[in-house]
């Protein structure tokens, strides 16, 4: 499922369609995608680790192409228990002219509406950057099953970092949850895509 607004990074996310590539095509296209985010070989060749850090390659493409939109580069996208792509989405606050329209929000929104039901309890959902309180409460809400993001953020994470929601006194939810996973790729990419911004405000 595409979302709108939704664009390549040079046609690579294409490749990778709603079901997972198997054997030799899908290594071939996980090394090929890694090549052009500038991501290092896998340190490790763990079989969940290495389905994480797959699904945050496609998510890092995707935020890649809402960064040349205009967007702050976030991505988000839901996997059901199967490894297929359920919804995926960027943040569209900008395009939307809407405050809630962050990747996390928009993914989860699509992803009951492909499921038929707004409990996520068995799908995985992967995001380049820690969740906001706002992507956060969305989170728990949708009593999803596990989150998996790549870098903290130190400002506003409210998963881990700054708050800490899902294990909360207000959480009635608990949130299985992996952080770090390319952590630095995902750092980088929203730490260029300010700077260029900032860049392109003292040109103007």
């Amino acid at each position: 499922m595409i979302l709108p607004g939704e664009q390549p990074l040079n046609g690579l996310h294409k490749n990778l369609s709603a079901s997972h590539l198997e054997g030799e095509e899908e290594m071939l296209a996980e090394a090929t995608l890694a090549s052009a985010l500038g991501i290092p070989p896998a340190p490790i060749h763990n079989k969940i680790y290495l389905r994480h850090r797959q699904w945050m390659m496609r998510a890092m493409a995707l935020a890649d192409a809402a960064g040349k939109l205009g967007e702050v580069p976030v991505a988000a996208i839901a996997v059901g228990p199967d490894n297929q792509i359920i919804a995926q989405a960027t943040n569209r606050k900008e395009q939307e002219c809407d405050p809630t329209a962050h990747a996390e929000v928009l993914a989860l929104r699509a992803a009951g509406k492909q499921l038929g039901n707004w409990h996520l309890n068995d799908c995985t959902l992967y995001v380049t950057l820690e969740p906001c309180v706002m992507c956060a409460g969305a989170i728990i809400q949708s009593r999803l099953g596990r989150l998996v993001y790549g870098a903290d953020d130190p400002k506003a994470g409210a998963v881990r970092t700054v708050l800490n929601i899902p294990d909360g006194p207000c959480s009635n939810h608990r949130l299985q949850v992996t952080g770090g996973i390319l952590a630095a790729p995902c750092r980088q990419q929203l730490q260029h895509w300010f700077q260029q911004r900032r860049q392109q405000q003292r040109a103007n």
